[in-house]
């Protein structure tokens, strides 16, 4: 299976993931001619759409898509997304047959209430829930329903490939920085980015195991988080230091 970060619109990422027999899924379609140029281009069919929630950069592209292409569109329980064949829950599997791929269905709110992530053949396609070095602003759920998201997700394999739906993670590397600028990790994460950058390269997939050693809204329970919620008044309560951490990230820029 490959998996191809498409860039669109201003920092988007539509995932393509495809065989070598020229079936292909796409994640997130926010821009249908982005995905049709990479299909013609590989010469791929598409087969199967998958959407982590119902912000319009995720599924912008679906309806010109499914006018072009008769495939079932996957999403959550929203009504606020259209074109849906098969919606989702979570503990729900996904069992594609062209392109051959299992996907376990995981309910990560807290950007939006009624966010998924889908798991499988060693990806996590995981919308604006994680990204590397950060995590999606909360504009519908609460802190703690994101940090126990987050808390799901930390528990997938280290070799986990995240991919994540913007390219943030200049500025969130910026961000960490400030946060815990001692570790050793997260420094040559930024470095890593800094020469991907440079070369206009994605950041992403990227271990998730590297995010658990560099990505503070992973990281809330490591005493250098902890020192820095000290600081600011913040003690024992793991949901109010993920919060704070999260609060400082909507003032940075």
């Amino acid at each position: 299976m490959h998996l191809v970060p498409l860039p669109a619109l201003v920092d988007n990422y539509i995932w393509l993931l495809h065989d070598d027999g020229g079936n292909a899924l796409v994640v997130d379609p926010g821009d249908a001619m982005v995905v049709e140029r990479a299909l013609a281009a590989r010469r791929l069919k598409l087969r199967a759409i998958l959407l982590t929630h119902h912000h319009h950069d995720h599924t912008g592209g679906v309806s010109e898509l499914c006018g072009h292409h008769a495939v079932p569109v996957y999403a959550p329980v929203d009504e606020r997304i259209g074109e849906v064949t098969v919606r989702v829950h979570d503990g729900d599997s996904i069992e594609l047959t062209l392109p051959q791929i299992h996907f376990d269905v995981i309910a990560i709110p807290g950007h939006t209430l009624s966010h998924v992530a889908y798991h499988g053949a060693g990806v996590l396609l995981c919308g604006d829930t994680l990204f590397s070095l950060g995590c999606g602003k909360l504009f519908e759920g609460s802190p703690a329903q994101m940090l126990a998201s987050l808390d799901r997700l930390s528990t997938l394999p280290g070799k986990t490939l995240v991919c994540g739906g913007h390219e943030y993670t200049e500025v969130n590397a910026r961000f960490a920085r400030t946060i815990d600028p001692e570790n050793p990790e997260l420094r040559q994460r930024q470095q890593e980015v800094a020469a991907l950058r440079a070369q206009r390269l994605p950041t992403l997939p990227v271990a998730l195991a590297d995010e658990l050693a560099a990505n503070p809204f992973l990281r809330v329970d490591t005493d250098a988080i902890a020192a820095w919620c000290r600081q600011r008044g913040i003690h024992d309560d793991r949901v109010a230091r993920f919060a704070a951490v999260r609060e400082a990230k909507d003032g940075f820029s």
